[in-house]
């Protein structure tokens, strides 16, 4: 269990230095497309950390996930099943699984900076809640 802590330290350092990241850039007015392409990266970075984590649990736990085509929403509903997150935090995700798989399929200049910044605007409390969860989980 030491070492998956550890891991999940590494994991939340990295994503507290993404969003910081887009802290830097989010409040800049006339953003660049390169400016929104890098905000959208780190959203992603934001959210695919958060996957990370869960991927380690479930994994010291001895839960494989299959890489089919919806493997990220399987993620969510077993980490839900195995009470790492709640239903209701799951739910909290789904705008960030829906801009991660926008974010795979698509091109840079389709992004919409009105979508990213709702996105941005959420994702400190949504990582609190992450933490708060995880620490829940690690605790019983």
């Amino acid at each position: 269990m030491a070492d998956l802590q550890q891991r999940i330290k590494i994991e939340i350092y990295n994503i507290t230095e993404a969003l910081e990241e887009i802290n830097n850039i989010k409040d800049k007015k006339n953003k660049t497309k390169i400016e929104l392409a890098g905000i959208a990266t780190y959203l992603h970075n934001f959210y695919s950390g958060i996957e990370n984590i869960l991927k380690q649990i479930l994994a010291e736990k001895g839960i494989k996930i299959a890489k089919t085509e919806f493997w990220h929403k399987t993620l969510l509903n077993i980490s839900v099943e195995n009470k790492i997150i709640s239903l209701e935090f799951k739910d909290a995700l789904s705008d960030y699984l829906a801009f991660r798989h926008f974010f795979v399929h698509s091109y840079g200049f389709m992004l919409d900076e009105r979508r990213l910044l709702s996105l941005t605007k959420n994702a400190e409390n949504i990582f609190h809640e992450f933490k708060e969860n995880i620490k829940q989980y690690l605790t019983i």
